[in-house]
């Protein structure tokens, strides 16, 4: 039987999300043999650069999704909050798994929470996101770039480059590092990225045989959880230079989501939040209803001018 092709990044928490897809797959019936590819990302190669100096799309998906459109892989799976909002032709979202943890961590070298930190302490994220609302909680804080796998960030932290750094509560549970955190971020203070703590698996919108056998890894309330999320992400146009946080959380038949744009000074931030009915097509309603709703509010104005920002030479 043809072994099932599956793309990946080489890092630790990527490997672990292929291997955690390979392991549902290969325990269906009559499953084929499941096989990893590694492929390199522009986010691989250019680990130098500060993710908001990057186009802030496609930054760490787009070589894996040209394989899979190239039919080189069979299976794509991504960090789904890496995904872009808008998919290449030709490609589809198979399967959105069962997300796991969707807040923030902070890791501090004495084990300090936030609150405790010293005035003037260095702490490191490469999120504008995470920058902004440190910026609104703890104004006095310095910011430092931080690139690299999660395991060569920690690396960083415990030799002294950082008091304190930020990492995806997720990435760490999935790593089996959930002990070094030193305290989890409440959400309504940081709201997490879109698509955070959930996986996504993206397949040939041909390739009918392959989309039935991810089927069965799609997870509903995840899938309209992050589908009025990517909806609002995609009608703001933004990309990891935006400093947008978004929760979406299904409670029975119903869906709450809630935005937060945040300038990153933190001294401005916008909000907005509703529900609806649990349906996929109620859910990109809302998304774009909040981000509609945000941009009349004044967030149009608000991310162009963090744009010009940072990139300002």
């Amino acid at each position: 039987m043809k072994p099932l092709l599956i793309g990946t990044r080489a890092s630790a928490l990527a490997l672990w999300q292929a291997r955690h897809v390979a392991g549902l797959l290969s325990a269906q019936p009559g499953a084929p043999p499941v096989e990893l590819v590694h492929i390199r990302t522009m986010g691989d190669v250019q680990t130098e650069v500060p993710l908001w100096q990057s186009d802030g799309r496609a930054f760490f998906t787009r070589e894996i999704d040209r394989a899979l459109l190239e039919g080189t892989v069979d299976i794509a799976v991504h960090s789904l909050k890496d995904l872009p909002t808008r998919l290449d032709a030709g490609l589809a979202l198979g399967a959105t798994l069962r997300r796991a943890e969707v807040r923030d961590a902070l890791l501090s070298r004495d084990g300090m929470p936030l609150a405790q930190l010293p005035r003037g302490a260095r702490v490191g994220t490469s999120s504008l996101r995470r920058r902004a609302f440190l910026a609104r909680a703890r104004p006095d804080l310095a910011h430092a770039e931080l690139r690299g796998n999660v395991p060569t960030r920690l690396e960083r932290l415990r030799q002294g480059e950082y008091d304190a750094i930020v990492l995806a509560g997720a990435g760490l549970e999935r790593l089996e590092l959930s002990a070094a955190v030193s305290e989890y971020l409440p959400i309504e203070h940081f709201p997490p990225a879109v698509g955070q703590g959930a996986i996504g698996v993206c397949a040939r919108e041909s390739d009918a045989a392959t989309l039935r056998r991810l089927l069965p890894l799609e997870d509903p309330a995840t899938r309209l959880a992050v589908s009025a999320e990517r909806a609002l992400l995609r009608r703001l146009e933004g990309g990891c230079q935006v400093p947008l946080g978004a929760l979406g959380v299904v409670h029975g038949q119903t869906l709450r989501l809630s935005a937060t744009v945040c300038a990153l000074d933190g001294r401005v931030s916008l909000s907005a939040h509703g529900t609806t009915a649990a349906t996929q097509a109620e859910a990109i309603a809302l998304g774009e209803q909040l981000a509609q709703e945000l941009l009349s509010r004044g967030a149009a104005a608000l991310i162009s001018r963090e744009r010009a920002r940072v990139e300002a030479p």
